[in-house]
């Protein structure tokens, strides 16, 4: 790369707000390759190009050994963002009272302020947390409910946000009703439809997913929150598998609390995840460890941080993660990874009509994540196939309404391991996994 075509490029970047400081040589040259490669082109006219997104996979250092297809789960983190991460740490260790608490932690205002600036809130409404469950955590366990106060949520949130409800069920009285909706959701209004019916005067919250972790539908937030606005009804998006993964902004969702993973979509290192609540929400919800009234009064949104001694380094390498995200730009993400989704969801469907997918593959509702079934083999058994036989790694589910094998490629994945998968499910339906 020349001195002079780095500095335009860095210019180019630092122009669209991307910090800088913490990008290394490396990972600028695969991004820097990879946007000569792209030239003027619009995203989705790269969504095909192996030559561009090889150089976006060679960012990771992905065991090329195994095909992992199940990265809704945790995604690997880009090599530069785990050397920055590594050397935060081993800075730390040399001192860590002084180093972890009086040098890093203060840094963290700048991935605050970088996460705000994606999501289109002000930093003040941005907490830093471990992960989307801590996030949802607060909320669920934060807000006030008495006994007989009713809470609509759907049957597919995530396992454990159900099982927190439930134990404020069992503890305080309170009721959780749960929604059923049909996969694939062709019709959002069917959902709606469906919690409206589950709304009464006692309504006081819906939690739901943005986009399900099971099958990838991405769900109408602004509609719900606009049906339970009215009704004074708060509305907590467990944002888990969206944020990152597609494009949208809190105003295009209207909402006022979010939650999500920051080690998924975003390709930080696990560990890390974000939780947004509107400045004027801040005073009534509590924090999971107590924080001081002064918190409150001032509408702090640091108080969702205490959560004693941590190490600091895995919050201040999502700064690093947010660099490389804006490097490759949103528009050209989704695409990429809608693109791969339709190119194994496509061709086995046209492999056997035995093949049932469970994921709309329209633009605007789903991602990555998509659900199969191949009726006569139980999905359980196939995993295990793919994983024993293949090297493959997927997510097989079994749910009461309906069963099958998630599969989420990501960035890095290359599409001839796409093929490769496609190859090794139309063998199991021909022949058969005995």
């Amino acid at each position: 790369m020349s001195q002079t075509s780095r500095r335009h490029f860095l210019a180019g970047l630092a122009g669209a707000g991307v910090a800088l400081p913490v990008f290394n040589e490396r990972a600028m040259s695969r991004l820097f390759e990879a946007n000569v490669l792209a030239g003027d082109r619009p995203a989705d006219a790269l969504a095909d190009d192996e030559s561009y997104w090889m150089q976006i996979q060679k960012a990771f250092d992905a065991d090329r050994t195994m095909i992992n297809l199940n990265n809704g789960g945790i995604s690997p983190t880009p090599s530069h963002v785990l050397e920055q991460m590594i050397r935060d740490l081993r800075f730390v260790n040399e001192l860590p009272v002084e180093h972890n608490w009086r040098v890093l932690e203060p840094r963290m205002e700048s991935t605050r302020r970088e996460l705000a600036r994606e999501f289109g809130c002000d930093p003040e409404e941005m907490a830093v947390t471990r992960n989307a469950s801590e996030g949802l955590e607060i909320m669920i366990l934060g807000l006030d409910l008495k006994r007989g106060d009713e809470v609509v949520i759907t049957n597919q949130n995530y396992g454990r946000m159900i099982n927190t409800w439930e134990q404020r069920a069992r503890r305080e009285g309170i009721v959780v009703k749960q929604v059923s909706f049909p996969v694939p959701l062709t019709d959002p209004k069917v959902l709606l439809r469906n919690l409206e019916a589950a709304i009464t005067p006692r309504t006081k919250v819906i939690e739901l997913p943005h986009i399900t972790n099971l099958t990838g539908q991405i769900l109408p937030i602004r509609e719900i929150q606009a049906l339970a606005r009215p009704r004074n009804i708060e509305v907590f998006v467990d944002g888990a598998h969206a944020f990152a993964h597609f494009p949208f902004t809190r105003d295009q969702l209207d909402c006022d609390y979010y939650a999500t993973s920051l080690h998924k979509w975003m390709h930080a290192p696990i560990g890390a995840g974000m939780l947004y609540v509107r400045q004027s929400k801040i005073p009534g919800l509590w924090p999971l460890m107590a924080s001081t009234p002064t918190a409150d009064r001032d509408r702090n949104i640091r108080k969702y941080e205490e959560i004693g001694t941590h190490p600091q380094a895995n919050f201040n390498a999502v700064s690093t993660a947010i660099t490389f995200h804006r490097g490759i730009g949103m528009e050209r993400k989704i695409a990429r990874l809608r693109y791969l989704r339709d190119r194994w969801a496509r061709q086995l469907l046209a492999v056997s009509p035995r093949v049932k997918l469970h994921t709309a593959l329209g633009a605007d509702t789903g991602g990555a994540i998509a659900m199969f079934d191949v009726d006569g083999i139980d999905p359980g058994a196939l995993g295990n196939w793919l994983l024993g036989q293949h090297r493959i790694v997927s997510t097989p589910i079994t749910h009461p309404e309906f069963k099958g094998i998630r599969v989420t490629p990501s960035i890095y994945t290359s599409v001839d391991e796409i093929d490769t998968f496609v190859e090794a499910v139309t063998k199991a339906i021909r022949r058969g996994i005995a």
